[in-house]
């Protein structure tokens, strides 16, 4: 087995790449390590073919406004961010939600994460959510950390309930666009 070595920066080496249609099988495969994650904080149950599944995945080749990333650092797969307009928690049609974020475990608390999502941002200026389950602690710290330094202000969330759910939702504006960053 070979050991690579973290990067010296956590944005050296990260790709954030438009996933195909033909990449979605390995989306699907991305999103099991997600949900196997996320099954800790959500009643997520597994299936009788072993997979908890993401019906929705398929919308993201076949409507507007639907975005799929896949994630790679120093070229090896890391992770996948699904962005989408409108809001599953504020019913605002123009903002734009992280629907799913998932950095794969080797990856973790070396900064990539916070990179990947600043990334991910700056490519789609507005207004932003995040909404986080509020059962989640160690997201809510990431959200809040990443959002905070990307904000150049301390933006905390506000506490909703949908569906018999708790959530944290962090609302903010990315005004900046990959390619127009000021030098």
């Amino acid at each position: 087995m070979h050991v690579a070595k973290y990067p010296e920066k956590p944005d050296s080496g990260i790709e954030i790449i438009p996933a195909l249609l033909k990449q979605q099988p390995i989306l699907a495969n991305l999103l099991e390590l997600y949900a196997h994650d996320f099954s800790e904080f959500h009643g997520i149950v597994l299936g009788e073919d072993g997979r908890f599944g993401y019906k929705s995945l398929p919308l993201y080749w076949s409507e507007p406004g639907r975005h799929p990333f896949l994630v790679r650092i120093d070229g090896k797969l890391a992770g996948f961010a699904l962005v989408k307009r409108g809001s599953e928690i504020s019913n605002r049609e123009h903002v734009w939600d992280m629907a799913e974020f998932f950095v794969v475990r080797r990856y973790r608390r070396h900064g990539f994460g916070t990179q990947i999502a600043h990334d991910v941002w700056k490519r789609f200026p507005g207004a932003w959510e995040v909404r986080v389950m509020q059962s989640n602690v160690s997201a809510l710290r990431f959200w809040g950390h990443a959002i905070s330094i990307f904000a150049r202000e301390v933006i905390h969330p506000v506490n909703v309930e949908k569906d018999c759910e708790r959530w944290g939702l962090f609302s903010f504006e990315s005004v900046v666009a990959i390619g127009k960053e000021k030098a």
